[in-house]
């Protein structure tokens, strides 16, 4: 049975693949220890675009975008939120979005410790 401790946070966040290693290490600076990182493509408010490869015309409907998801203690979502936004924004469409989402339960596998713990 595990038990409750510290709040922990997830934060899912979708930034431009460039991007990547700034904010990887704005987040190491910050005393984050680790992150999940995935090689994604979407779209937003964008809908993609269209390029011209050898004279044709292709409508390119997904664009590449990397997904960081990390669980933080709860105290420490905030400045982790700031972090991604100032490092990831380059003020032109397709930034990307975060977002923040309770996580009821953590578990470190090796050790059964839970929550913040777990981190």
């Amino acid at each position: 049975m595990w038990k409750r401790g510290t709040e922990v946070k997830l934060i899912i966040a979708t930034i431009k693949p460039f991007k990547l290693e700034e904010v990887r290490v704005a987040l190491t600076d910050i005393g984050i220890r680790g992150m999940m990182v995935t090689e994604i493509k979407g779209f937003g408010s964008q809908s993609g675009h269209t390029e011209i490869y050898r004279g044709a015309e292709y409508e390119v409907n997904f664009v590449p975008k990397i997904k960081l998801e990390l669980v933080v203690p709860a105290d420490q979502a905030d400045q982790v939120v700031e972090t991604i936004t100032n490092t990831a924004r380059t003020g032109k469409i397709g930034d990307g979005k975060i977002f923040v989402l309770d996580v009821s339960q953590a578990v470190r596998v090796r050790t059964g410790e839970t929550n913040q713990d777990a981190l």
